[in-house]
């Protein structure tokens, strides 16, 4: 898939971390960006100012994606950028501890609408405004095969992502390609600890944590094989192993 500046990759939770990364790394294959965000406002401004600086086109676009109808606004907005939507990158997602037995049903919501809902209302919209060759990549998690007691719902959730990238794959072929990227140890989160992360990055068979560059590598292999549909290609340095 060769990109130019008449076609237009939409990449959700655009502003920070993975999801910078990759909005990064399509507008350096020459893709304009629509760059989604929604409190992260400032660090959305830093991240449209490093995508000018390359030199393609950028347009921000504020959703909260728990709300089916800002969703369709964002869509409305990627139509009128008058560019073809080409990518759909779902990397927008929340990972809150919980506990299963005490917590609510709106923290199960609240987890779930952003994580599994948004990205399939977001596929659905992207799958009108895509023409042949479209492709949507979901950002899932070595999680999603293991049961990490104090992020059920975040488990339960990429485990879903993963089944409805299949769906996905299915009922868009022969159009538009569908596949998932499940990343292990690339970023530690906020609440995790630094010794706590080393113990799990010396653990893996591999001995290291990944990098964002290893997730985006694996995200532009998935773009570019055109015979690949309804995979999860798994980035975890050996993590689904032990």
């Amino acid at each position: 898939m060769e990109p130019t500046f008449s076609q237009l990759a939409l990449v959700t939770g655009a502003a920070v971390r993975l999801g910078r990364a990759i909005a990064l790394a399509l507008a350096k294959k020459g893709y304009a960006i629509a760059l989604h965000y929604h409190h992260s406002e400032e660090s959305a401004r830093l991240s449209i100012a490093e995508i000018e600086k390359i030199g393609v086109p950028v347009f921000p676009v504020r959703a909260n994606l728990r709300n089916v109808q800002e969703i369709k606004r964002m869509f409305e907005q990627v139509a009128a950028t008058g560019l073809p939507l080409r990518v759909l990158v779902n990397s927008a997602a929340v990972m809150p501890r919980q506990d299963l037995l005490n917590m609510d049903a709106e923290d199960w919501d609240s987890v779930m609408d952003v994580n599994l809902r948004a990205a399939w209302l977001c596929a659905v919209e992207a799958a009108h405004l895509m023409h042949a060759g479209g492709v949507i990549i979901n950002i899932s998690d070595t999680g999603a095969n293991k049961v990490w007691t104090a992020y059920p719902t975040y488990v339960i959730s990429k485990a879903g992502l993963e089944v409805l990238t299949r769906l996905l794959a299915r009922r868009l072929a022969p159009h538009i390609r569908v596949n998932a990227v499940a990343p292990g140890l690339i970023l530690r989160g906020e609440d995790t600890p630094a010794e706590e992360w080393t113990r799990l990055v010396q653990r893996l068979p591999l001995g290291q944590s990944g990098s964002e560059d290893d997730v985006v590598r694996a995200i532009l292999f998935l773009m570019e094989s055109m015979y690949i549909t309804g995979e999860v290609l798994v980035v975890d340095g050996g993590y689904g192993l032990i």
